[in-house]
């Protein structure tokens, strides 16, 4: 594992000077397309901070989000075959404004927009086990691929998190009940299965986590021990997101959701950014015994 710590007495001069730097370093705006077939973990990832995130820097963002709670890759597969219209298709235009369409179907709103970006990603229960990923994955993909209108689309795959140390959610069992084991699970999972189906783009969400986890804020991102809580939890996947797609680090974004702390934020963005930089090992970001330095 690598470490990565940061004292506090340069915690805030660091994200002054990124921030600084951020904002003076923007180019041209520009407008991103992504097209999330999820769930309520995707929700978690892409619905809340992200475009916020990206307006700041000059980027617009369009984004949608193909939700049923809890649903796996085998059953967007069989909602592919079926032509299932049995989504809760989430929306947030380029003007920031959300809506959400009910009863919609996958291949309406793959062709309904020209996607930069499909990500895909598997049940949070089964996100560790390789064997569940296929074959629904390999058909998924080539379905969408050839129902996507823009010829150099991107594909990724989302990396989820391990449930909190006290999670009750029964799929915990399939890794003990520990949150070491299914972080390494889903880790070792996610980029076998990125190699095997052919997806380049590994979004890191888990290891963001993670190292978050490691930092003074503790096992503290979770609101009911799975699902990311709303203030921290979700703006650190949303930091993730957006610098693995924008290829921009998210360290000094100004933009803070309110309720997260100018030392929060700060751990959100450095731990988002060493989860891209190092997406298969735990960075250490402002450690407990390293907080009073």
């Amino acid at each position: 594992m690598k470490f990565f710590v940061l004292k506090k007495s340069i915690f805030f001069t660091l994200v002054a000077l990124c921030g600084f730097f951020f904002i003076a370093q923007s180019g041209a705006a520009r407008t991103l397309k992504i097209l999330a077939i999820g769930n309520s973990f995707s929700e978690d990832a892409v619905e809340n901070y992200l475009y916020e995130i990206a307006q700041k820097d000059s980027i617009t963002l369009i984004i949608g989000n193909m939700y049923i709670g809890g649903c796996s890759l085998e059953k967007h597969w069989d909602n592919a075959v079926k032509q299932s219209k049995v989504y809760s298709y989430r929306k947030i235009d380029g003007n920031g404004i959300k809506t959400t369409v009910e009863a919609t179907g996958l291949s309406e709103v793959i062709r309904e927009e020209e996607w930069d970006y499909i990500t895909f990603q598997q049940v949070s229960q089964n996100a560790g086990i390789y064997e569940t990923y296929f074959p629904y994955l390999i058909h998924l993909f080539d379905y969408v691929k050839s129902e996507a209108t823009n010829p150099a689309v991107q594909f990724a795959l989302h990396m989820t998190w391990a449930y909190a140390q006290t999670s009750t959610h029964a799929g915990f069992a399939n890794y003990n009940n520990s949150q070491e084991t299914m972080y390494s699970a889903i880790v070792d999972a996610t980029f076998r299965v990125a190699e095997t189906v052919g997806i380049t783009i590994v979004i890191p969400s888990g290891t963001a986590i993670q190292n978050s986890r490691n930092s003074i804020i503790g096992d503290n991102l979770c609101r009911d021990g799975y699902h990311l809580n709303y203030k921290f939890g979700r703006y650190t996947a949303a930091c993730t997101w957006y610098e693995k797609l924008t290829g921009n680090s998210v360290v000094g974004n100004p933009f803070i959701p309110e309720g997260v702390t100018l030392l929060q934020a700060a751990i959100a963005q450095n731990a988002a950014h060493r989860a891209v930089v190092s997406p298969q090992n735990i960075s250490y970001i402002l450690r407990n015994k390293e907080a009073g330095k």
